[in-house]
């Protein structure tokens, strides 16, 4: 069922069998060497007229710091990360709500969502700095050198459309109904949330820290597996190979380590690497027939753990990426006038002596 075609899109698409993606024309290896602002712009082409720019960017995030800033004081204080930045989203007025904004307000409330539920004051955008520092120092409050600039930038750009996804399909839906920009992209960050989507890389580190040691992974895996458990980080609807942005990750992380920007101990990534290699070893062991690979949320989350985002902002900083691609996904959706409705069979009891038709009721 989960595999049924839901939508036409000219905007990303990935090859199961090859594990190639493709945004707009461009081939993800060639966007990955550019920086967030200018593969947004490369997104929106073909179905927001207004054209991303840095400086327009920028502004926005001001424009939505001002907006937010008197809701600071109002967000309740038993909310997680994930809930204050739908909280501080939602705050957002709807006619307020272009494409530009969405992506600029979706960044301030994951920075500002992080810092107050560590009881931290946001910190105001500087519209000086990129999109990806100033994400960065609004987290850390504290500026940030060119090499951890990069590695968000990397992130961002890999993690910004990805298809007809769960989130994404979710905000078409809500546009298909005639709904907003702004109820869109809400309906969108409640369906990132959950640990099978946008929650999973949070859930990868909870895994490393439950195995402690790399001679402990063995054992650990197949105690998990034993229970019947998932293993975050690893298995793919999108791919029947290696998520080809798992690489990218990866490879960000280790120039993140060269540049010595790291906030992680150095044995952390030979430590995850000795788990993956266990993981796939047993899981080739168990099931020869089912062939599991490494996806993206594996080394996002060490990533992002290196970039000093403490785990429950890591859904949060995933959807200041994909906002850009629910606003394309959008206006895409608009475009076609056509809401969607999925069928679906109806197999519950029928009405005392009607006959069974072997056949569901639409």
């Amino acid at each position: 069922m989960e595999r049924i075609s839901a939508a036409e899109t000219s905007l990303s698409g990935g090859d199961p069998a090859t594990g190639e993606m493709v945004m707009r024309g461009h081939r993800l290896p060639d966007l990955i060497a550019r920086p967030y602002e200018e593969v947004v712009a490369i997104l929106w082409d073909a179905e927001i007229p207004a054209r991303m720019s840095p400086d327009a960017l920028a502004a926005a995030r001001c424009d939505a710091f001002a907006r937010l800033s008197p809701r600071f004081a109002a967000m309740p204080s038993d909310l997680t990360v994930i809930e204050c930045q739908r909280f501080l989203l939602a705050s957002l007025p709807g006619a307020a709500m272009t494409p530009t904004m969405l992506v600029a307000g979706a960044a301030v409330a994951a920075a500002s969502a992080i810092r107050l539920v560590r009881g931290q004051a946001p910190v105001a955008p500087d519209r000086s700095l990129p999109h990806a520092a100033d994400l960065l120092r609004m987290i850390h409050d504290a500026a940030v050198g060119e090499a951890e600039t990069r590695a968000l930038d990397r992130y961002l750009v890999a993690m910004v459309d990805h298809g007809v996804n769960a989130s994404t399909f979710t905000a078409r839906v809500v546009a298909s109904t005639g709904g907003s920009l702004s109820a869109a992209a809400l309906a969108a960050l409640g369906a990132l949330e959950g640990p099978l989507h946008g929650g999973a890389p949070g859930l990868v580190l909870d895994m490393l820290d439950a195995i402690g040691e790399a001679d402990h992974a063995e054992g650990w895996v197949t105690a998990a597996l034993d229970r019947g458990e998932r293993l975050m980080g690893f298995g793919s609807r999108a791919y029947h190979i290696r998520d080809p942005r798992a690489d990218i990750m990866k490879d960000s992380l280790l120039a993140l380590q060269r540049s010595g920007a790291s906030r992680v101990a150095e044995g952390r990534l030979a430590f995850a690497e000795a788990v993956e290699r266990t993981v796939l070893s047993v899981m080739a062991a168990r099931r020869p027939e089912r062939t599991l690979h490494t996806n993206v949320e594996f080394y996002a989350a060490l990533l992002l753990e290196a970039l000093g985002v403490p785990r429950a902002g890591f859904t949060p900083l995933f959807a200041a990426s994909r906002a850009a691609g629910w606003a394309a996904h959008v206006r895409e959706q608009e475009r076609t006038g056509r809401m969607l409705r999925p069928t679906s069979r109806y197999v519950g009891p029928l009405p005392a002596g009607r006959p069974k038709t072997g056949r569901g009721q639409e």
